[in-house]
């Protein structure tokens, strides 16, 4: 089980919770867990998000979430 945080803005789509639990070991696998949870995440995820694990963000679906791993989901950072 991984604990997913989520910034403020997206309380509307998860009964206002702000931290989602989902079952995954993958970056893939959590995004899509989120997407079944909570279906109206699934624009916001299409429309490109970023993941953090452990305070590094990563890139990649293939990604794995070690277990205990601190996991947020943020705006897609976009660089310049």
């Amino acid at each position: 089980m991984v604990e997913v945080n989520l910034w403020s803005g997206l309380r509307r789509f998860t009964e206002g919770q702000t931290v989602v639990e989902i079952e995954a070991e993958t970056v893939g696998q959590a995004l899509d867990g989120l997407v079944a949870a909570h279906p109206g995440l699934a624009p916001v995820i299409a429309a490109g998000v970023s993941v953090a694990i452990d305070g590094e963000i990563v890139n990649g679906r293939h990604i794995a979430i070690p277990p205990g791993a601190e996991v947020y989901l943020m705006q897609r950072l976009k660089g310049g």
